[in-house]
């Protein structure tokens, strides 16, 4: 099947992204496209998301420790009280992305968060309104209309109500992978192990 390939180790077929890379590999099978409900799991993957810009998804995720470590674990109640000595801390960090800019728009993005929460309960209730609506997708998912679908109508609808809310690095593309790593589209190729275990949790 176009896209997939089988791991020699298990004999299972996956996505192909994963390029045999054992971390790489885990984290597809555990994590991705996984339904993800809490709070703090959601902030720190569109905050990590928006690291990844210009950069690999792989770079970001072994480096993830590390900006747990240096974002307080992305809980967005204490990274919205960050200032300026924990930004120059941040910007000595070799643990993680030093991007001036990026660190700043996470201690935003923070703030923003605490008032999405005031304003829905949750994030999750937030983030999971603005699931695709029914018909907006095809029902079987292949690796040409991913290749030609790099952002969707409601990541589209979703930045732009972030960006008018006062969220930065949450452009469309950016969104449309926060969306695919926090389940709120099943992105895993048909074939994939993973697909119908990731629709089961739904």
């Amino acid at each position: 099947m176009e896209g997939l390939i089988t791991a020699d180790s298990d004999g299972l077929t996956r996505c192909h992204w994963h390029g045999g890379l054992e971390d790489y590999m885990r984290y597809h099978d555990t994590e991705w496209g996984y339904p993800v409900h809490d709070d703090i799991r959601l902030f720190e993957k569109i905050c990590l998301e928006g690291f990844q810009s210009g950069l690999s998804w792989l770079t970001i995720l072994r480096k993830r420790d590390a900006f747990r470590a240096g974002f307080a674990g992305f809980d967005f109640n204490k990274v919205a009280l960050f200032g300026e000595s924990d930004i120059e801390r941040l910007l000595g960090d070799k643990g993680i992305v030093r991007h001036r800019g990026k660190i700043v728009s996470t201690i935003n993005n923070a703030k923003r968060a605490i008032d999405l929460k005031k304003e829905f309960g949750t994030l999750d209730k937030y983030f999971w309104s603005h699931a695709p609506q029914p018909g907006e997708r095809p029902d079987r998912i292949d690796l040409a209309w991913l290749r030609a679908n790099p952002t969707s109508p409601a990541s589209v609808r979703l930045s732009k109500d972030l960006k008018k809310r006062g969220w930065t690095f949450v452009g469309p593309t950016t969104v449309y992978a926060f969306m695919q790593a926090m389940g709120l589209v099943n992105d895993h190729l048909e074939g994939c192990f993973c697909r119908a275990k990731a629709l089961a949790m739904k």
